[in-house]
């Protein structure tokens, strides 16, 4: 608990001003509260004509009993000139003023933490989002796109709701506490001591019954991410889940979770609904015992306790009942936000094992050659990569051929350093890519996969994504190398017009021309082509085809090709098997050995 809570002081420290003045003010709001509750002595007092004559209050002295006799010396002098009606508009208007007063500061107060709460769940949202983004591939390969989505939207919101408005609580209620509680000390410390003695036995009953609110509300977080889920897999495979009449089973699916999820949040719900009740009861035992025993201190003129003193104590003695009540609910909703706290800290501590070094060296071209020295790489224990060695040299076309799951989309993944080598050594030029900048030796690289990736934008931002100020000449002169202009065009606003979600509002070969377009747009002087052309139909393919055959121009490729027919104008293809490399060579060097790995794959697909 404690460690949670230290990481959420972590994210309020930038803060702290604000959160000092928020103190500042609280402490203010709390004595003009307490000053104006007293005010019923005087009050009480004037009206059953008590208030004793006071001749002089003497030395100052920095006493309880010297401020009494002060405002029973000057309160009595004023009854003398204005009468006790008089008296009593006085003490009306002081304690209007004191009111006033105490809601300012409260409002200046809130406005403090109002500022840290919106900044700091700000901050929070914003460190998930860059840390996804700073997570490796392989992380992803585990983890539920959904879940992810619930931690960085609802998991954030729960801990603004649950953790960072229960610190208004937590900032303000233990200050009033602590004053209201040193003026029952004054008042009686008899009293007080035993107002004391029962507080901690309600909050024991109290912790007792949030114990087990953390846990149900983990769990909950847990199924919201899961039916989340459930939800993204249907909007994305919509198209197959028709196909296949599949709609009865994802209603089943999400029904479950669906359901699963309700009973949790009900029971969550309940136990927070518990709390006000609880402490409810408790807090009017507590008074109603005190005031019984104040009541016979009264009567018996025992420790100072007059009846008007008495009304006072209870007054002051209600007014820490609601903070108190505060604090209670503010731990069943700390415990609830704790959850969202755990939840996210994982991704926050996940180990980030693509990482810069300190002293990264800078590298702005390509000139000479891409070596893989001795790689291996596994994956969960089980290697994918075995030994590899392979030396590519600038300009040429290198081809990786081989079997689903040999190994060849990892293998072009650790260059631009999707992932790193558990053994071995990738290097760019003779220097080993782990000791160069990551963003300058991406830049390096144009990617084209099997899948274009678009995003919901228009055509311009999608083509020029990683160029911070495109220039529309440029822009298009991309698009017409890959034969994109013309039905950009054709459509109603032409690059500015939007290419709907994932780029669902063009074909695939459209999809792909404009991917193409943006790896042109980059210009990179290597390319990392993942079969491009392999989803396509004929016409598609090769205007497609056609498109690549401008963007390998006088630039470095690493074509993974699963159409053997669109590599045979390689200067190296390399075969996988397993994750080793068996065979290299030209198309004819390849074809020529008769029984060899390539022309098997070869005649497979010539059949």
């Amino acid at each position: 608990m404690m460690d949670k809570i230290r990481l959420l002081l972590k994210y309020i420290l930038p803060y702290k001003w604000s959160a000092i003045k928020n103190i500042f003010y609280n402490i203010l709001s709390a004595l003009f509260a307490l000053f104006s509750y007293t005010l019923v002595i005087p009050f009480l007092n004037i009206l059953f004509n008590r208030v004793a004559i006071a001749v002089s209050p003497g030395e100052f002295r920095f006493t309880m009993d010297y401020f009494n006799e002060f405002a029973r010396y000057y309160l009595s002098l004023f009854i003398d000139k204005n009468g006790p009606e008089g008296a009593l508009l006085l003490v009306s208007l002081v304690f209007i003023v004191a009111s006033i007063l105490k809601n300012l500061f409260i409002f200046l107060a809130n406005n403090s933490m109002a500022y840290i709460r919106a900044s700091t769940v700000r901050d929070l949202r914003k460190k998930m989002f860059f840390k996804v983004l700073r997570l490796p591939l392989s992380f992803f390969t585990d983890a539920r796109k959904g879940d992810l989505m619930t931690r960085i939207s609802n998991d954030v919101q729960e801990i603004e709701i649950s953790v960072m408005s229960s610190l208004t609580m937590l900032f303000r209620d233990p200050i009033y506490i602590m004053i209201f509680v040193v003026y029952l000390f004054i008042t009686s410390y008899q009293l007080t001591l035993f107002a004391l003695i029962l507080l901690p036995i309600s909050g024991w009953l109290i912790g007792r019954a949030s114990k087990t609110l953390r846990s149900s509300s983990l769990l909950g977080q847990q199924n919201l991410g899961r039916l989340l889920s459930i939800v993204e897999e249907t909007l994305s495979g919509l198209r197959i889940i028709k196909g296949f009449n599949a709609e009865k089973k994802m209603k089943a699916q999400f029904g479950t979770s669906n359901d699963m999820y309700s009973k949790i949040f009900k029971r969550v719900i309940r136990k927070s609904y518990l709390a006000s009740p609880l402490s409810e009861v408790l807090a009017s035992i507590v008074v109603i015992v005190l005031m019984y025993i104040g009541g016979l201190l009264a009567l018996q003129g025992d420790g100072h306790m007059t009846s008007d003193k008495l009304i006072a104590f209870v007054l002051v003695f209600s007014q820490i009942i609601q903070p108190a009540k505060n604090i209670t609910t503010s731990w069943f909703s700390i415990q609830k936000g704790m959850a969202s706290i755990d939840r996210i800290d994982q991704i926050l501590e996940a180990e980030e094992k693509i990482t810069e070094k300190e002293n990264a060296l800078p590298v702005k071209e390509f000139s000479d050659s891409i070596e893989f020295k001795g790689v291996w790489y596994a994956y969960n224990s089980e290697p994918v990569l075995k030994d590899i060695n392979l030396k590519i040299k600038k300009g040429q076309t290198v081809a990786i051929v081989g079997k689903s799951g040999a190994g060849k989309s990892t293998l072009a993944d650790l260059l631009p350093r999707f992932i790193d080598p558990d053994k071995g050594s990738i290097l760019i030029d003779g220097t080993d890519v782990r000791d160069l900048k990551l963003s300058d030796l991406r830049y390096l690289m144009g990617i084209v996969s099997q899948h274009p990736i678009l995003f919901n934008t228009t055509f311009t931002e999608n083509i020029a994504f990683g160029v911070d100020v495109p220039e529309a000449k440029y822009v298009e002169n991309a698009a017409r190398i890959a034969n994109a202009h013309e039905f950009i065009m054709e459509t109603e606003q032409g690059y500015e017009n939007s290419v709907g979600e994932s780029g669902n509002k063009l074909s695939g070969g459209q999809r792909q021309r404009i991917s193409i377009a943006r790896a042109i747009m980059a210009n990179p002087p290597i390319l990392i082509l993942d079969e491009a052309t392999s989803a396509l139909d004929t016409e598609s393919e090769r205007l497609v085809q056609d498109a690549i055959v401008k963007l390998m121009q006088n630039r470095t490729s690493i074509v993974i090709a699963h159409r053997l027919s669109t590599i045979q104008n390689a200067d190296i293809i390399v075969v996988l098997d397993e994750g080793m490399i068996v065979e290299t060579g030209t198309h004819t060097e390849l074809m020529n050995k008769k029984d060899g790995f390539y022309a098997k794959l070869h005649s497979f697909q010539a059949i």
